[in-house]
């Protein structure tokens, strides 16, 4: 019997399988990207919300979304369904309400004619209806997230899986901007354009959660199966369990490179908009195909990092991609409105690091849900990854509200709806400058830091795997 339950941890994975968990992430990454790149901008050029303010909404949305981010996690590790298990039933039930508020995030209501009148109401539309949005991303996302140590518990296989996954999600990203890219080509009216490409991404990110469902239930429920036999009958309290993850060496240094990685994602995401018009003299619909370069290049560089994650380790391939990804930050503070063909060049750079601050913190954290398995004899995945969603979330928000007071303070001007784009001082194309280059350089460099010293290597997960194993035998 105990070779029947230790199995499932040895087999590898079916295509079929692979596919629909990456799908998982695919519809999430379509609205996420979306609004990460063209929210704020929607709110100063479209809807007239000062940038000070914007960056408030967008910081209030996620915020909220960082902080329930544990309490659903815990509620996922704690859900009983024979039907879908422990984590799909949230995807279920959640799919359509997330695609309906991110939908509605995108509708300018006119409250009062004028417009400066406008702007509060709006401000306060927008805070619900994001903090309502986030938080059906988390009932979606978060289990989802959850999911990878319940479908495979081998030390490369996971990193495999992780390149499915992130396939998926860059993907959804490129699709999502090349929809953008064909939607402001056919549309000229700005409002126009925004609520049609949300329209088409709610309806996409909701089937492939569908999927996802579907396609990995069988798996899930036969994790389940075992794991529900080796259940212990007493559970930790919540915030016993909160203060077992956070006395986890390894769990520290995780969280602190994502913390860190993302951070440096998400503030150059936000601000590359804004560097294309402004800083380098282009149109709204030649944003996307400078995104597209850098979300290209890091979904081709995805196989090519995992397969060398085999061979030479994790931390060594974030140091590389990561070293790539500082030399183009630093180089894009100083490009000029003429360099375009060095623009892309660096934007290609960029993407080969965004690739490895996808795959390698997501395949690191399995691994410290088992070493907690083994110290204390629970599986807490819905914890590990309710804080490692958290803190990509105040990573977001700290960055979205730094960028929008930022530029706020260095005197960007908002689009007044209905009257001609307004010239831009100096002091806010320097300040646009200083958030893509020396500010990322800096995250990712403390990054790096963590890395170096991050202590689980291929050989001590080996250890920890054995362990486990004798100790469930023990257990049957």
């Amino acid at each position: 019997m105990s070779n029947e339950k230790l199995e499932l941890d040895n087999e590898k994975l079916n295509l079929q399988t692979k596919l629909a968990y990456g799908a998982g992430d695919f519809g999430p990454a379509v609205t996420a990207n979306v609004a990460l790149f063209y929210l704020l901008l929607f709110f100063t050029n479209v809807a007239g919300i000062p940038p000070g303010l914007a960056g408030s909404i967008l910081m209030i949305g996620k915020v909220w979304d960082a902080v329930n981010d544990p309490i659903v996690g815990l509620l996922t590790d704690k859900t009983t369904s024979r039907r879908w298990g422990r984590r799909l039933p949230w995807m279920f039930y959640g799919a359509i309400p997330f695609g309906i508020f991110f939908f509605l995030q995108w509708i300018v209501p006119q409250f009062n004619s004028d417009q400066s009148s406008n702007i509060w109401p709006l401000f306060w539309y927008y805070v619900v209806i994001g903090i309502l949005s986030q938080a059906f991303f988390t009932i979606v996302n978060l289990p989802y997230t959850a999911m990878t140590p319940e479908l495979t518990q081998d030390y490369d296989e996971r990193t495999s899986l992780n390149s499915f996954r992130f396939t998926f999600s860059i993907g959804g990203s490129i699709s999502s901007l090349i929809f953008a890219q064909v939607v402001f080509s056919v549309i000229t009216e700005p409002q126009q354009q925004y609520l049609i490409l949300a329209a088409i991404c709610t309806v996409i990110s909701v089937l492939s959660l569908y999927w996802c469902v579907y396609g990995t239930r069988d798996r899930i429920l036969a994790f389940e199966a075992k794991r529900s036999k080796l259940e212990q009958s007493a559970q930790t309290p919540f915030w016993q369990q909160i203060k077992v993850a956070f006395s986890n060496k390894p769990f520290l240094f995780v969280i602190a490179i994502y913390l860190f990685s993302w951070l440096g994602v998400q503030i150059t995401a936000t601000v590359i908009p804004f560097f294309v018009i402004y800083c380098m003299k282009l149109k709204n619909v030649d944003v996307p195909t400078v995104l597209i370069a850098v979300q290209g290049t890091a979904l081709l560089m995805l196989s090519i990092w995992s397969y060398l994650s085999k061979k030479i380790g994790k931390k060594i391939v974030y140091f590389l991609g990561m070293s790539l990804w500082i030399i183009a930050a630093s180089g894009l503070f100083f490009l000029q409105p003429n360099q375009i063909g060095l623009m892309y060049f660096m934007a290609i750079m960029a993407g080969c690091g965004v690739s490895t601050a996808y795959l390698i913190p997501w395949s690191m954290i399995p691994d410290v849900i088992e070493l907690d398995e083994l110290l204390t004899g629970e599986r807490r995945e819905g914890i590990f990854y309710g804080f490692m969603v958290l803190l990509q979330k105040f990573g977001l928000a700290f960055g979205l509200f730094l960028v929008g007071n930022a530029l706020q303070t260095f005197g960007f001007q908002e689009v007044i709806p209905g009257q001609a784009a307004p010239i831009q001082p100096d002091s806010a194309l320097f300040a646009i400058r200083i958030i893509i280059g020396p500010i990322p350089t800096i995250c990712l460099i403390i990054g790096l830091i963590f890395t170096f010293f991050y202590p689980i290597t291929r050989e001590m997960h080996a250890e920890i795997m054995l362990k486990l194993q004798q100790k469930r035998e023990k257990d049957i």
